[in-house]
């Protein structure tokens, strides 16, 4: 690049000249992001947007946030890299921070540098433990883009490989909009929970490792399991001895509002869990955290090159504190109330909403051809002319689900009621041009 005045064409342009081109970016015209603070961000244009998707609910308390800033500042003059060889302040006291505030008797934790990374770990974990091999995942869950990570994950857009793992078995996912059985809650007997047992028994040696779940599956579109869902699905899994992994990557530090991880409000306690993205406001950091026995299962050698670097930990640490100290998870659950409130009156007004669903401020709106109806083909082209008229005002937001037809809407837990009144007059306005079209 020179010293000249960049543009989004410019960056635009270098980004499809060297990088793969399945690297995937949003809009017609993508956006080139330049600078950030706290919920807002500017391209390279100038043109100033709300961001309601966070990098992918990555940015906790918001850009370039001061304290973290300022923590990461003084950890790079002070030691930057060393690897998990060494010993060093800022990963020991991440740790302490983590099993104190973990659920259940998760007290040691192993650090990576990203979810994939955590999950695969968790995986192995798994079956160090146990001495077994199969895994249960769910359909419509991610994980990753390593070989394992794509043989747990749920999607067909994800796979491009072509040798899978055959010891990963998909259970079907608590997806109550789209019921895989046809039935309706509660009458269901939650049965998509129960049928995991039938996977096990006649796609399984009898005896699993274990099963990984997402507390609300992300990329899968914000599928927000049913009340007693979990308990009915992980009581299953143990009774055929495997162990219970929650993917927090997504769903961890407060992001569903009113308690730090998403699985407290199933009321399970997990045996392994995995976190990654909020848990440093954006530098690369990753963690698992495990009971004593199931980590000790782990009787090989373990390093991690990237995972615990000093910045990144340091990072991590600033952003917990903020998040607990601010009682951030509280505000995620007040903000999260209205937000909520604002999408189901939108949902009201516009039959091309199909289900509004999610907790605290992790919030999914399904877009279909005609709700009122009882059209629920997937509006995949409905979804990007949406998302054009958002960029057009100002709003950033993120797609999911297995057609690409879930808005995932998810502010920084730092977002304020001025910040969600704007996010819903946008989309308000973005819903009205798109029914006149």
């Amino acid at each position: 690049m020179t010293d000249k005045k960049l543009t989004n064409a410019d960056v635009t342009a270098k980004h499809r000249q060297h990088l793969f081109a399945s690297t995937a970016t949003y809009y017609e015209q993508p956006v080139a992001l330049e600078s950030g603070k706290g919920c807002h961000v500017q391209d390279f244009d100038g043109n100033r947007y709300l961001d309601f998707f966070g990098g992918i609910l990555t940015v906790s308390v918001g850009h370039a946030n001061d304290k973290v800033n300022a923590a990461v500042r003084a950890q790079m003059d002070r030691l930057g890299h060393v690897s998990t060889v060494y010993p060093t302040l800022p990963i020991v006291e991440l740790a302490e921070r983590l099993v104190k505030l973990a659920p259940g008797k998760l007290d040691k934790a192993f650090f990576c540098a990203s979810g994939t990374e955590a999950d695969e770990t968790a995986y192995a974990l798994a079956q160090a433990h146990t001495g077994r091999q199969e895994l249960v995942a769910l359909r419509h869950g991610y994980s990753g883009r390593s070989l394992l990570a794509q043989s747990l994950v749920g999607h067909a857009k994800y796979r491009v490989i072509t040798t899978q793992v055959a010891a990963v078995k998909h259970a079907h996912a608590p997806y109550c909009y789209r019921c895989p059985f046809s039935l309706s809650y509660p009458s269901c007997d939650l049965k998509c929970a129960r049928d995991v047992e039938e996977l096990i028994q006649t796609t399984t040696m009898g005896q699993i490792a274990g099963a990984i779940v997402e507390p609300i599956m992300g990329v899968g579109g914000f599928i927000t399991p049913p009340e007693g869902w979990m308990k009915e699905f992980v009581g299953i899994i143990r009774k055929y001895g495997g162990i219970f992994i929650a993917d927090e990557v997504q769903t961890g530090f407060g992001r569903t509002g009113g308690a730090m991880w998403g699985i407290e409000h199933e009321g399970v306690v997990p045996d392994v869990m995995t976190m990654a993205k909020g848990i440093a406001n954006g530098y690369p950091i990753s963690a698992v955290l495990a009971t004593s026995a199931i980590a000790g299962a782990w009787k090989g050698g373990n390093i991690s090159t990237f995972g615990g670097n000093p910045i990144s930990s340091a990072a991590a640490n600033a952003t917990i504190d903020q998040i607990v100290e601010g009682r951030l998870a509280d505000n995620a659950a007040t903000t999260g109330t209205l937000l909520r409130a604002g999408l189901e009156a939108l949902k009201a007004r516009y039959t091309v909403i199909g289900d509004v669903r999610g907790r605290g401020l992790m919030q999914g709106v399904e877009l279909v051809k005609d709700e009122k109806g009882g059209d629920r083909t997937p509006a995949v082209d409905a979804t990007l002319r949406l998302f054009e008229e958002t960029k057009k005002r100002g709003l950033l937001i993120g797609r999911g689900g297995l057609h690409g037809n879930v808005l995932r809407i998810a502010p920084a837990l730092v977002v304020g009621k001025a910040e969600i009144d704007d996010a819903l007059r946008i989309l308000d306005e973005s819903f009205a041009a798109l029914s006149t079209r």
